[in-house]
């Protein structure tokens, strides 16, 4: 008698070992996730200020200016992890030709609100990066965890199960200019 209720005890407390480690690994994704949304939020909060900026200097932009609202309006109305990811994507293609239209306006490129702007941007993009590689750290760590024996029969009836990479088009990435006098 005395060993079954030995046995139930390190069975019992096997299982709440690897509840608890499950709940440790799903509050770092959701931290992560949280970094990379303070981030993207910050990142469209920049856009309309800077295309604010841009817009006195080019007027004949008018198409771009109108595609990255539109981008960043998609972005933030994006609900699944993948649809914000292509739409974070689809961002950074018009913010990076609005970028380098300063390059044509040298009164623009001298431009101290636009200057600080553009290292805001800079700065949040980098930010951006951090954040979605701690993210995309502890999403390898769940699903490891979730996925490998005896924890997967476990994590199957927890409700605990893989989690969704964020990932971001690294070739579309927007030029760090410096147009510093």
């Amino acid at each position: 008698m005395v060993i079954l209720v030995i046995i139930i005890l390190v069975l019992a407390g096997f299982i709440i070992w690897i509840y608890n480690r499950l709940v440790a690994a799903r509050q770092l994704v959701e931290n992560g996730w949280s970094d990379i949304d303070v981030q993207l939020k910050r990142r469209s909060d920049l856009i309309p200020r800077i295309v604010d900026t841009v817009k006195g200097f080019a007027k004949h932009e008018r198409g771009l200016f109108t595609e990255l609202t539109e981008k960043r309006n998609q972005a933030m109305n994006a609900d699944v992890l993948s649809d914000r990811a292509a739409a974070e994507n689809a961002i950074k293609a018009p913010l990076s030709r609005l970028m380098a239209v300063a390059e044509d306006y040298p009164d623009l490129r001298s431009n101290e609100n636009f200057l600080d702007l553009q290292n805001e941007l800079s700065d949040t993009e980098n930010k951006i990066e951090y954040a979605r590689r701690f993210y995309n750290g502890a999403v390898r760590q769940m699903n490891t965890l979730v996925q490998s024996f005896p924890v997967n029969i476990l994590a199957g009836t927890f409700g605990f199960g893989s989690q969704e990479y964020f990932e971001m088009d690294e070739t579309a990435s927007i030029p760090d200019t410096d147009f510093g006098p």
